[in-house]
């Protein structure tokens, strides 16, 4: 299968949602060594969960089914340009190529609002914080837990 018959496929699965109302119209899929491992289309409304978009779908079914939280070598094709927690998702994922079809212009000109929180990071980045959309307080908590882990023998870093 080509780039544009992954693409069909997770454009199938944005589609499908459209008829399903079980989120929006996005579908996503994981490949590796040229074959299909997963796929996954926006969830959001029918579990309530907001992470359930279709790259966090895929990724989830993906890894649950080669047993492993680390996807190198699989490429994502997906409707539509990553929102920042799904790019986030792929990159802690491995994953190093992303194909999509449309653009998060497209996204938000269809009422959803990834620009506020590509925003909101950026001005992260600058020491800037904007608590009308988050506030990120540090209560500076007991820090023998991430000692105890550095000091680990047997930890899995990912």
């Amino acid at each position: 299968m080509g780039i544009s018959k992954y693409m069909k496929i997770a454009d199938a699965l944005a589609k499908k949602n459209l008829k399903t109302n079980h989120g929006g119209p996005f579908g996503a899929i994981v490949v590796k060594d040229g074959k299909i491992v997963d796929k996954g289309n926006n969830q959001v409304l029918k579990t309530n969960d907001p992470t359930a978009h279709a790259e966090i779908v895929a990724i989830r079914n993906a890894c649950k089914k080669l047993k492993t939280y680390d996807l190198s070598g699989c490429k994502l094709y997906t409707s539509c340009y990553p929102c920042p927690m799904c790019l986030v998702a792929i990159i802690w994922s491995n994953i190093k190529v992303v194909y999509y079809g449309s653009t998060k212009e497209d996204a938000e000109e269809i009422g959803f609002r990834d620009d506020m929180m590509y925003d909101y990071l950026k001005d992260l980045t600058k020491g800037k914080q904007n608590e009308e959309i988050l506030k990120l307080i540090d209560i500076n908590s007991d820090d023998t837990i991430f000692e105890a882990f550095k000091n680990k023998k047997d930890k899995t870093i990912y």
